[in-house]
C-alpha cells in the first residue's frame, strides 16, 4: 500500500478537525426552532458526510419541500455553525506535520467533502489552509452523495491521480463507505465516532486512528522512510 499511494483525500467535518460539537450546536438550535427532535447518535450515523439536499426533505419528511426551500433551510442551519464556529476552529494534531511531510514528498492532497462551498471556505480560512487544499471536490456537485463514491472519484480525478492510488481519511460511517466504494485505501478517524462504531462500518476502514500524530505513529510510519527524490528525509 505504502509504495503506491500517488495522492491523499481527506474529508473535511471531523477529519481535518473536530467540529462536529459545533454542528450538534447548530443543528439542535435549528430543530428547536422547526419543531424537529434533537440529534440523537442513530440520527447522526445516517446524517453525518451526507448532502444537505439529500438530508432536509427526510428531516422534513412531513412536508413538501422544493429545491429552494431545502436552498434556504440549508443556508439558515449552515450558517449558524459558521457564526458558532468563527475563532473557535482548531486543526487535529499531527495534521500540520503530516501535510508537511506530504508537501516534501510531493505528494498532492485534496478535500472530498459534502460541506457547502460558504462552509468550506470558512472552515479553510479559520484553519489557515486555503492554499494547502487548492484541490476542492464537493458533494453538492456531482450526480450521487456519500456513501456513494462520487466525490471521492471526483477529488483522485482532480489530482490526476487514480483512486486505487489514493489515500483517504473520513470519520463517518458514509463517508467510509464512499471512500471504500472508490477503491481507496482509507483510513477512519475517531474524532466524531468511536473506534468500535468505525470498526463496524459495512465495509469497515483499513485502520481507525484518533488523530494524526497517532497515525504517524503507527499505520503512517512510512512517510518517515519515505524518500524524496532518492534521498531520504
Amino acid at each position: 500500500m505504502t509504495s503506491e499511494i500517488a495522492g491523499v483525500v481527506f474529508d473535511m467535518d471531523g477529519t481535518l478537525l473536530d467540529n462536529m460539537p459545533f454542528h450538534e450546536e447548530a443543528f439542535n438550535t435549528f430543530a428547536a426552532k422547526h419543531g424537529l427532535p434533537a440529534l440523537t447518535l442513530e440520527t447522526r450515523k445516517w446524517m453525518d458526510g451526507k448532502r444537505n439536499r439529500d438530508i432536509f426533505p427526510y428531516l422534513f419528511s412531513m412536508r413538501t419541500l422544493t429545491p429552494d426551500d431545502v436552498e434556504q433551510l440549508a443556508d439558515e442551519k449552515e450558517s449558524l455553525y459558521r457564526q458558532l464556529s468563527k475563532g473557535r476552529l482548531s486543526l487535529l494534531p499531527g495534521l500540520e506535520r503530516l501535510l508537511a511531510r506530504l508537501g516534501t514528498l510531493g505528494i498532492p492532497v485534496s478535500l472530498a467533502t459534502s460541506a457547502p462551498r460558504a462552509n468550506v471556505e470558512h472552515t479553510l480560512a479559520e484553519l489557515g489552509l486555503r492554499q494547502r487544499f487548492s484541490i476542492v471536490a464537493r458533494s453538492d456537485e456531482v450526480a450521487h452523495g456519500k456513501p456513494w463514491p462520487d466525490v471521492f472519484l471526483e477529488a483522485a480525478r482532480l489530482m490526476d491521480v487514480a483512486p486505487t492510488r489514493c489515500l483517504a481519511f473520513e470519520d463517518a460511517p458514509a463517508g467510509i463507505i464512499a471512500a471504500r466504494a472508490a477503491g481507496m485505501w482509507t483510513i477512519g478517524v475517531s474524532t466524531s465516532y468511536q473506534r468500535d462504531v468505525l470498526e463496524h462500518t459495512d465495509p469497515p476502514p483499513h485502520a481507525v486512528v484518533a488523530n494524526y500524530d497517532d497515525y504517524l505513529a503507527r499505520d503512517g510510519a512510512w512517510l518517515a522512510e519515505a524518500k524524496d527524490d532518492g534521498v531520504a528525509v
